[in-house]
C-alpha cells in the first residue's frame, strides 16, 4: 500500500536477539500497520544497559544493534540503566539518548507523529521527543504501566502529565480505561484498542492423538486420560503460577505445562516439590510463536490467575485454539469472557482455581465454540484501528 503519512513509534517493549518474545505483540501489531495501512513505520527501540553489562545484560548488549525486521526499520540506541533504583530517571534518560536519532531520521524524511507503546517510561520521552520536533504525540497504556507506575508519586504524576499533553490516548481495553480514568485522566480522550491474532496460526487443531505427539515433542509421558493444563506467561508472582501449582494437588489426574521464563523459576519449582507435585509440572521455557497452537489446542483449559492485567495475548491465543481460559478478574477478562463457551472467572485463591478448573474440565466446550468467542479479533483488524487513530490525532 502507499504510504502518505509517516509514525515513528519508540518502544522499549519489543523484541531483540536476546530476548525474542519480549514486546512480540508490539512487533506484531506495527507489522501489519506497515503491511496493510498507508502508515510508514519507524521505529525506535530503546536498550536499557547498566554501567557493567554483565550476566543476562550481556547478551542484551550484542543485541543493540539495528536490523530491519516486522517489515520496517528498527534502530536500537543504548540508554543508561540503574537496575531497581533508576525508575524515576529513566524517561529522561531514555530522552537523552534517542532525542539525537530522532533529529537525524526526522530531518530525512519527516514524521507526522510521534508514538509511545508503552506509558512508562516511553510514553514521557515521546512527548519530549515530539515537543523537539514539533509533532503531536500518541501513548498507548497496556496494563502494568498504569498499575504499578500510578501506584508511586512520581510515576502517576508523570502518567497525567504524559496524557494531558497527548494529541491521542489508547488503552488496551474498557477496563483499564477505566482505571487511567480514576487516576486522574481525561476519560473522553482515551480511545480502547484492542489487540490483535495471528489468525493463520492460532486456530484449533485436531485433538485426536495431539497430547501423545505433544509428549513426544517435549518428553513429557502424557496419555489420552491426563488432564492438561497450560499457563503461558512469565514467571513472575504477578502471573499466579503458584496458584495453579497448589491446585495441582487436588488434581491427581492433570499435568501443567508452563510455558515462559523468569526470576520465579527457581522458587516455582521448589513449591512443585514441596506440594508432591514435581513429577507432573512441566516448565516448557519461552517458545517460539508457532510451537504454542498445538500445545494450546491438546490443553484441557489455559489457566492463568493473573493479578493484574489489561487484556492478555495469552488469553485470546488459548481461545483461538479452543482451549478455555481459567483467569481471574483482572482488567479486561469480562471483556474477553463474555460467555460460557470462553471460560470461566475465579477469585484469586488456590481453592476457586481448583474449582475453576475443574468446572470447565468437567464440561468441555466444543473447540469450534470457544474459537468463535475471539472472531473479532486480528492484526489486520488492530491495524486498521490503530490507523484511523492515528489519522484523528496526527
Amino acid at each position: 500500500m502507499a504510504k502518505t503519512r509517516r509514525v515513528l513509534s519508540l518502544s522499549t517493549l519489543f523484541p531483540n536477539t536476546a530476548q525474542p518474545r519480549f514486546g512480540i505483540f508490539v512487533a506484531k501489531s506495527l507489522e501489519a500497520l506497515q503491511r496493510d495501512t498507508h502508515w510508514d513505520t519507524a521505529v525506535i527501540n530503546p536498550i536499557g544497559l547498566p554501567p557493567l553489562a554483565l550476566g543476562r545484560y550481556r547478551a542484551l548488549s550484542e543485541a543493540a544493534r539495528d536490523t530491519q525486521e516486522f517489515g520496517m526499520t528498527v534502530h536500537r540506541p543504548v540508554f543508561r540503566l540503574l537496575p531497581k533504583v533508576g525508575g524515576r530517571l529513566n524517561p529522561g534518560l531514555i530522552t537523552r539518548a534517542v532525542l539525537p536519532l530522532a533529529r537525524e531520521l526526522h530531518a530525512q524524511q519527516p514524521f507526522d507523529l510521534v508514538d509511545a507503546q508503552f506509558f512508562y517510561p516511553d510514553g514521557p520521552a515521546a512527548m519530549a521527543v515530539a515537543r523537539d520536533l514539533g509533532l503531536p504525540f500518541s501513548v498507548k497504556a497496556r496494563g502494568a504501566d498504569i498499575h504499578y507506575w500510578g501506584a508511586r508519586a512520581y510515576g502517576r504524576d508523570a502518567l497525567l502529565k504524559t496524557a494531558d499533553a497527548a494529541a491521542g490516548v489508547l488503552a488496551v481495553c474498557e477496563t483499564l480505561a477505566d482505571d487511567m480514568a480514576e487516576l486522574g485522566m481525561a476519560r473522553d480522550k482515551i480511545t480502547v484498542h484492542y489487540t490483535g491474532l495471528d489468525r493463520d496460526l492460532f486456530r484449533p487443531m485436531d485433538h485426536v492423538g495431539l497430547k501423545k505427539r505433544l509428549g513426544e515433542s517435549f518428553g513429557i509421558p502424557l496419555a489420552a486420560s491426563d488432564t492438561v493444563l497450560v499457563t503461558v506467561g512469565a514467571l513472575i508472582e504477578r502471573k499466579g503460577q503458584a496458584f495453579v501449582i497448589k491446585a495441582l494437588a487436588d488434581l491427581p489426574n492433570a499435568r501443567l505445562l508452563l510455558v515462559g521464563a523468569g526470576a520465579d523459576e527457581t522458587s516455582l519449582r521448589g513449591l512443585a516439590r514441596q506440594v508432591g507435585v514435581a513429577d507432573r509440572v512441566h516448565f516448557l521455557g519461552s517458545l517460539e510463536p508457532a510451537l504454542l497452537p498445538p500445545i494450546l489446542s491438546a490443553a484441557d483449559a489455559m489457566v492463568l490467575p493473573s493479578a493484574s492485567e489489561g487484556l492478555a495475548n495469552a488469553w485470546i491465543e488459548a481461545l483461538a485454539c479452543g482451549t478455555p481460559i481459567v483467569i481471574t478478574d483482572a482488567g479486561g477478562a469480562r471483556e474477553v469472557v463474555t460467555s460460557p463457551a470462553a471460560g470461566v472467572i475465579v477469585a484469586r485463591t488456590c481453592r476457586a482455581v481448583r474449582e475453576g478448573i475443574d468446572e470447565v474440565t468437567r464440561n468441555p466446550r466444543p473447540p469450534q465454540a470457544v474459537a468463535a468467542t475471539v472472531e473479532r479479533f486480528s492484526w489486520s483488524a488492530n491495524a486498521a484501528a490503530l490507523a484511523a487513530h492515528y489519522d484523528a490525532v496526527a
